[in-house]
């Protein structure tokens, strides 16, 4: 191998910066395929940083907190970012002993993605055991969202969970990204610029649909997801990422039985609530395994399920959502 040969200390100029390629995904004997690994890897890495960024927040005062918006492709902030702001806002006021065990939030208005979000925390208990939070995020001088977190000292106790459904690994499978520069030229051109780009979270389907001409199905989906590149130990920035990965697709499940994406343009949708519940540790660069169901939809709305498993088949989460799944008529109304 080319790289071998020198040593691994030859690298491969990725965007003005000096980069190497990593050993163990480059083995074979092509200096041009191991440029371009060399320079997903820094890509990836880049992302990584940015969403890490992204979730910080500034404090401006006792209980004020300020935080920045990205930008997904979504016409509004991504309801996840807000939920892992909120959830960033709420610890930085919590003793270090105790960790989120459960959240509950609504979204109450959509996002200006120009526009700063400011979070303010209210104390509302700080128990022998447990601790409550409420956070509302603000824009233009209104709520846009609010979220009721409680935060638990580690005990001790009686344990079980529901078994980790018995489903193939992450390895071998496709990558969202992957699938979606397969059907690029399909978009819409103000899709593909954002569907083109990599993102920090690594999405693998086990079973992708068509999201432009999705197949009827049942409402059952499972995929796994990483961050995709190592992350400081700080457990509050795992569950703040974890909640703002949650987000991603948790209402497709909703939309399978009837053949729908939000993808096309005459369906509209958008969070409208999310809870979750944390039981044991895990960390965000690792495999986790997202098992979704939907046990009812209607009015519409659709009620959607989520299990968080590691590989090893520990139940690390459980989370829990209502969306707008509207389907719209030629004319824009709903039908």
């Amino acid at each position: 191998m080319l790289g071998a040969s020198l040593g691994w200390r030859a690298g491969f100029v990725c965007g003005g910066v000096l980069v190497w390629p990593n050993r163990r995904r480059c083995q074979v004997d092509d200096p041009g395929f191991c440029a371009e690994l060399a320079c997903d890897d820094a890509r990836m890495k880049a992302h990584v940083q940015e969403l890490i960024e992204l979730l910080q927040v500034e404090r401006l005062e006792h209980n004020l907190f300020r935080g920045t918006s990205g930008d997904i492709g979504s016409p509004r902030v991504f309801g996840g970012q807000v939920l892992g702001q909120a959830l960033m806002a709420a610890a930085l006021t919590v003793e270090k002993d105790r960790s989120v065990h459960s959240l509950h939030a609504y979204f109450l208005r959509p996002g200006d993605k120009a526009a700063k979000i400011v979070y303010d925390v209210d104390r509302i208990r700080d128990g022998g055991s447990f601790t409550t939070r409420r956070v509302v995020a603000i824009q233009h001088g209104q709520p846009i969202f609010n979220l009721a977190a409680s935060f638990h000292r580690r005990e001790e106790g009686p344990s079980h969970q529901a078994a980790m459904p018995g489903v193939p690994g992450p390895d071998g499978l496709p990558s969202d990204h992957e699938l979606r520069q397969k059907m690029i030229d399909r978009l819409p051109e103000r899709m593909r610029a954002v569907l083109h780009a990599e993102t920090a979270i690594e999405i693998r389907q086990l079973h992708p649909l068509d999201p432009l001409d999705p197949a009827i199905s049942p409402p059952h989906n499972d995929s796994w997801f990483r961050a995709s590149d190592r992350l400081p130990d700080d457990p509050v920035l795992h569950q703040a990422m974890l909640a703002y990965s949650s987000d991603f697709g948790l209402l497709r499940a909703a939309l399978m039985p009837h053949g729908l994406s939000f993808f096309q343009r005459n369906v509209q949708g958008v969070s409208l609530d999310h809870a979750m519940w944390f039981h044991d540790s895990f960390r965000m660069d690792e495999w986790l395994l997202y098992s979704t169901d939907s046990p009812a939809a209607g009015g519409a709305r659709g009620f959607c399920r989520g299990s968080v498993y590691t590989q090893d088949g520990r139940l690390v989460a459980s989370v829990a959502q209502e969306g707008l799944m509207r389907v719209l008529t030629n004319t824009g109304a709903a039908a």
